[in-house]
């Protein structure tokens, strides 16, 4: 089975940057697409980046346009996420997702990662 482990959550003032990473193992390729979810306490599970790992064409939410940035290592079954600029409303726990259908629902995704911290003080 898949497993997918995250790390680099942490916390830091707002305007800060962080680089969180999702390894993934007992795969040989980490599938069609890989996600990065966020859910704050008392709040839905949202979707933040998602990202083709055959073509490395990446989709954001709004909320996050221009301050994060999803990448790939397909050698190292490894996807990161990148945070410059962070807010408060940020805060959250980050999941990674892996899936074949590159969207932002939850459900759509079969595998999914431990979670990683993030919090973000004004």
């Amino acid at each position: 089975q898949v497993q997918l482990v995250e790390s680099g959550g942490g916390s830091v003032q707002a305007g800060g940057s962080l680089r969180l990473s999702c390894a993934a193992s007992r795969v040989t390729t980490i599938g069609k697409c890989m996600a990065w979810f966020r859910q704050a306490p008392g709040e839905e599970r949202e979707g933040v980046a998602v990202i083709y790992t055959g073509s490395g064409t990446a989709l954001y939410a709004d909320a996050v346009k221009g301050r994060f940035t999803i990448s790939r290592e397909n050698g190292k079954n490894t996807v990161y996420l990148q945070m410059h600029r962070l807010k408060p409303e940020d805060t959250a726990m980050y999941y990674c997702a892996a899936g074949e259908t590159c969207i932002f629902s939850p459900s759509w995704y079969n595998y999914w990662g431990q979670g990683t911290q993030v919090t973000v003080s004004s």
